[in-house]
């Protein structure tokens, strides 16, 4: 009787844990944004933030999305790439809305002018929702043609998870060009960080696709990259603190 008693607690703990667990995985990725998007708002600057960080997880969230089509994998990882990229294009929202109010060039650009040199750089944020609809569309049409090879299916997960590994490289270039970290949120990372870390022992615990937690392991990596250029870069400034920026470096960060 103690022993059924016993067995029946520990079900219970267990399954309170699954729970945490997969609402940590599915609301913890998006945490990290929260004190970036307040900074913005703020002091409605938006150069410390690079908005490709928005579209390496848009793009790799959309994959995965489609990856499962091909491929099971738990359902928190779905429902965490759906609320990524609704949280991105918030993201995206806010960092448009403020970059153009601070602009001094009243040449709008549109996603369908098809300058390359404007790419992810445009006046509007209806044109973000439009190059992601195309590209949502066009992956989908190739995945249903290609669904049956296990090949593309395969290499298909690894893009989706490979792209979200890079996600700290546009911040990590932002960072290099700027030679500072200044107005990039140091707590945005730190949760990044952590996250990633708690993100690829998850995978490991519940054997997700080899693809998942070997790219988990990168995107740690560059998550202390970061961390790195907060430290060598706060220690040894290589340029004075200002808020004011060229337009050129502006465009340049973001």
């Amino acid at each position: 009787m103690e022993d059924e008693v016993f067995e029946q607690i520990m079900y219970v703990i267990n399954q309170l844990i699954l729970w945490i667990a997969a609402g940590a995985m599915v609301f913890g990725g998006v945490v990290p944004y929260i004190p970036q998007y307040r900074d913005i708002r703020r002091t409605q600057n938006a150069e410390g933030f690079s908005t490709y960080v928005c579209m390496v997880l848009l793009v790799a969230n959309i994959l995965r999305i489609l990856f499962r089509f091909g491929r099971y994998f738990e359902t928190p990882l779905l429902w965490q790439s759906i609320i990524m990229i609704a949280t991105m294009l918030i993201m995206l929202n806010l960092c448009t809305n403020v970059r153009v109010a601070a602009e001094l060039n009243t040449k709008r650009r549109s996603f369908t002018d098809f300058e390359w040199s404007h790419f992810w750089w445009w006046s509007r944020f209806v044109d973000y929702l439009l190059c992601v609809l195309c590209f949502t569309l066009l992956a989908a049409y190739v995945t249903y043609l290609l669904l049956e090879s296990s090949l593309y299916v395969e290499t298909l997960g690894f893009m989706a998870v490979f792209t979200e590994a890079m996600l700290g490289t546009p911040q990590l270039y932002c960072n290099y060009q700027n030679k500072s970290t200044e107005g990039m949120s140091i707590k945005m990372v730190l949760m990044w960080t952590s996250g990633d870390t708690f993100k690829t022992g998850y995978f490991l615990l519940t054997q997700a696709p080899v693809q998942f937690w070997t790219c988990g392991l990168l995107q740690v990596g560059v998550d202390v990259a970061i961390l790195f250029q907060v430290y060598y870069y706060s220690r040894y400034p290589q340029k004075p603190v200002s808020h004011t920026v060229s337009l050129n470096t502006s465009a340049k960060a973001l």
